[in-house]
């Protein structure tokens, strides 16, 4: 009896267990198949984006792939067209602000740039193409480059007209070669295939649309395309060679600049004006504007032509509009020189528009400049004007 008591415990024991591992197993199972299946249907809705959004990258790169192609093919079929369309030689390009300067006209704006540390201008941007945003950073350099247009070309008419039409000049006189020509693409003649300029200058600061440039050699009102921040260490080249010509500066320099004794009272006169009709100058006192005029006046601004015939009359100087200016990229123009008194070069006098001012100066054979007097001038050329956006 006792025999038969163990055995049926001993049977129940091994059934019970047999049972509860069958039932951890199924729940076991169960859980691992609750957890295999979504939760709630949000999860397929994921999924659903997911393969939703795959699809749609696939297409842009498919759509991304397809415009470069297009445009590929569009600019090898404006390339071998012929120049009678427009389209074979435009790009979108447009200004996208505009220089105020110290240089009402285009004589006497710097060869070079930075050789006239006090030429201030401000680069205005227009607004609607150039967000605040963009000029954000550029406070942290030191100098930029400047792309603009050389817009008061007098021979700017012959870029519209056919290259076998145009009658374009492929050499240019320069001042440092007493006059001889060399090729444009030598030199940085403002007289080229396509008028564009290309100037360093320094930053002094940035206010919301306006940058504050010095050392200047653009005239006022000129249409900037770009500007790029100055970098040494790939734009200052180590051992960057230049042809001899190029070195030699003493064919344009002053042996020195000093001013009658009315020059002082006649400056008085017309900043007391400037002040009274409240116009804005680029600089504070009449002592920082008569430093300006020496630093300009420190090289010979004049022209090849007038520097050979300096009692030239007030004119035109027919060939010589397309005189080079190595080492800048400014004009040297019909402006630049009203002749007075007898046929001798010592009564020659100049004239220089600055901030609006005429000075008047005269310059010996032994290249010593006296500046005579400030006046304001009887016109302006309307082409000097600046356009503010």
């Amino acid at each position: 009896m006792g025999g038969g008591v163990k055995s049926q415990w001993l049977a129940l024991s091994i059934t019970f267990a047999l049972a509860t591992l069958s039932a951890s197993t199924a729940i076991s199972l169960y859980l691992w198949r609750k957890k295999s299946k979504p939760d709630c249907p949000n999860d397929e809705k994921i999924h659903e984006l997911e393969a939703s959004l795959k699809c749609a990258l696939d297409k842009c790169a498919a759509e991304r792939r397809g415009r470069t192609r297009a445009q590929k093919a569009l600019r090898e079929a404006l390339s071998k067209s012929s120049y009678d369309k427009v389209e074979s030689t435009s790009y979108p390009m447009a200004p996208i602000g505009v220089v105020r300067s110290c240089f009402s006209t285009r004589n006497g704006t710097p060869r070079q740039p930075l050789l006239v540390p006090l030429a201030k201008a401000s680069l205005m941007f227009d607004p609607a193409r150039v967000p605040q945003a963009s000029l954000e950073g550029l406070e942290g350099y030191s100098h930029c480059w400047i792309i603009y247009v050389f817009h008061l070309n007098t021979d700017i008419e012959k870029l519209w007209k056919h290259p076998s039409q145009s009658k374009f000049k492929a050499k240019v006189r320069v001042p440092r070669l007493k006059g001889e020509r060399i090729g444009v693409f030598a030199t940085r003649s403002p007289h080229r295939p396509c008028p564009i300029g290309l100037t360093v200058a320094k930053l002094e600061a940035v206010h919301q649309h306006t940058v504050l440039l010095s050392g200047v050699d653009l005239v006022d009102g000129t249409p900037v395309l770009d500007i790029k921040p100055y970098l040494p260490y790939c734009d200052s080249i180590h051992g960057a060679i230049v042809p001899d010509w190029v070195k030699v500066d003493n064919v344009l320099a002053i042996a020195s600049v000093n001013f009658s004794k009315g020059f002082s009272s006649s400056l008085a006169d017309c900043w007391l004006l400037v002040i009274l009709q409240e116009k804005k100058s680029l600089y504070s006192s009449p002592d920082e504007f008569q430093s300006l005029i020496r630093q300009v006046l420190s090289w010979d601004i004049r022209s090849v032509s007038q520097r050979s015939h300096p009692v030239k009359t007030k004119g035109g100087r027919g060939d010589d509009d397309a005189e080079d200016t190595i080492g800048g990229e400014s004009w040297q123009d019909e402006e630049a020189c009203e002749s007075g008194g007898e046929q001798n070069s010592s009564n020659a006098v100049y004239h220089l528009i600055l901030e609006g001012l005429d000075v008047s100066y005269a310059i010996d054979s032994d290249a010593n400049v006296v500046v005579e007097k400030v006046t304001f001038p009887s016109r302006l050329p309307s082409a000097s004007a600046v356009a503010e956006f």
